[in-house]
C-alpha cells in the first residue's frame, strides 16, 4: 500500500480514472434503488452517473496521450488514507436522506482529490483538466439541493413527499401501532386478573412488567422475521422489530406502572386500579387517534374497535381476577 504523496502522476491519473467509474456505478446503483419511490431524483442520480462517464473520458483522453493505452491495476484501496466510500449502496430502500448525503459526501472527497493530484501534477494539461474537474465537483456539492428543488419540478417534488409519507408510515407508524396495540390490549387480562385477585399492589407490577417486556419482545421478534423489506419496501427488519417491540413494552408498562403505589398507603388498591383505568382510557384513545391519523381509519369507527375492544378485556380480566 503506498501514500499518497509517493504516486507518480501517471498512478494519480490512473487512479482518478478508476474512481470515476466507480462513482458512476454507485450513481447508478441509487437511481435504480430510487426509480419507483423517487423516481425524479432517481433521473437526476442517472444524470449524475452520465457526468461521471464523461469526467472518465476525460481524463483517459489525457492518459492515453502521456501515458499510452494500458492503465496500471491501481484503486482506492492500494493507497493510504486515500477517501473510502461507505457501502451504504449495497443496502436496498434506503431514505432518501440518506443517499443525498452519501452523494454530497462523495462529491466532496472527490474535489479535494481532485485539488490534491492537481498540485502534484507538472503537465500543463493535466492540471489544467484537474483543476477543472474539481471546479465541476464543487458545483455538484449541492447535489442534496438540486436533487430536492433545482432539478425536481413542484410536482415531483410533492408525488416524493407524498412517498416519504407513505414510506414513513411503513416504517415506523404501522410497526409502532400494531407494538402499542397490542402491548396496551394484551396485557390488560393478566394484569387487571392479577390486581382484582391479589389486591396486592407488588404482586401486580411484577405481574404487569413481566406481561408487557414478554410481549414486547415476543411482538418484536415476529415483526422483525415476518418481512425482510426487500420487496414490501418496509425498510430494515431490524429497526421495525425494535420500533414494534419497544412500542410494545411502553404499550404494557403505561397502565403497569401505576401499580407502584406502595401496599403501605392506606386504599392504595383502589388508588392504583383508578390511576391505572385512566392510563388504559388515554392509551386506547391515543390508539385510535393514530389509527384515524394514520391509516385512514374514520375516527369514530377506530374508537369503537379499540376503546370498546380494550374495555371488553379489562373487563373479561376484572371478571377473572374477581372470580
Amino acid at each position: 500500500m503506498k501514500a499518497f504523496s509517493e504516486l507518480t502522476e501517471r498512478e494519480i491519473l490512473a487512479l482518478a480514472i478508476t474512481s470515476e467509474e466507480e462513482d458512476g456505478r454507485i450513481y447508478m446503483s441509487f437511481a435504480e434503488d430510487l426509480a419507483e419511490r423517487y423516481p425524479a431524483s432517481a433521473r437526476v442520480f442517472e444524470r449524475m452517473s452520465g457526468e461521471e462517464s464523461k469526467h472518465r473520458h476525460l481524463l483517459l483522453e489525457q492518459y492515453e496521450k502521456r501515458f499510452g493505452p494500458h492503465l496500471p491495476p491501481i484503486r482506492r484501496e492500494d493507497v493510504k488514507g486515500f477517501l473510502r466510500r461507505r457501502p451504504v449502496w449495497l443496502t436496498k430502500n434506503l431514505p432518501l436522506d440518506t443517499i443525498r448525503k452519501q452523494a454530497e459526501i462523495m462529491e466532496y472527497e472527490s474535489r479535494r482529490f481532485y485539488e490534491k493530484a492537481r498540485d502534484r501534477t507538472t503537465d500543463v494539461g493535466a492540471r489544467k483538466l484537474l483543476g477543472d474537474l474539481a471546479a465541476m465537483e464543487q458545483g455538484h456539492e449541492v447535489v442534496a439541493e438540486r436533487i430536492a428543488a433545482a432539478t425536481l419540478t413542484e410536482g415531483a417534488l410533492s408525488e416524493e413527499e407524498r412517498t416519504r409519507s407513505r414510506v414513513f408510515v411503513l416504517q415506523y407508524v404501522q410497526p409502532g401501532l400494531a407494538g402499542l396495540m397490542d402491548g396496551s390490549v394484551s396485557t390488560l387480562a393478566p394484569l387487571f386478573a392479577a390486581a382484582f385477585a391479589t389486591q396486592n399492589n407488588e404482586k401486580t407490577f411484577l405481574v404487569g412488567l413481566a406481561a408487557a417486556i414478554g410481549a414486547g419482545i415476543s411482538m418484536g421478534f415476529a415483526e422483525a422475521l415476518s418481512d425482510d423489506g426487500s420487496l414490501t419496501g418496509r425498510g430494515s427488519p431490524y429497526l421495525r422489530g425494535a420500533v414494534c417491540g419497544l412500542m410494545t413494552a411502553l404499550g404494557g408498562l403505561g397502565h403497569t406502572l401505576p401499580y407502584l403505589v406502595p401496599d403501605t398507603v392506606e386504599d392504595h388498591f383502589r388508588i392504583a386500579t383508578g390511576i391505572s383505568a385512566f392510563v388504559v382510557l388515554l392509551e386506547l384513545w391515543a390508539i385510535a387517534y393514530v389509527r384515524a391519523r394514520y391509516m385512514d381509519t374514520p375516527f369514530l369507527q377506530a374508537v369503537f374497535q379499540i376503546v370498546f375492544g380494550g374495555l371488553i378485556v379489562l373487563a373479561a380480566g376484572v371478571l377473572i381476577g374477581a372470580a
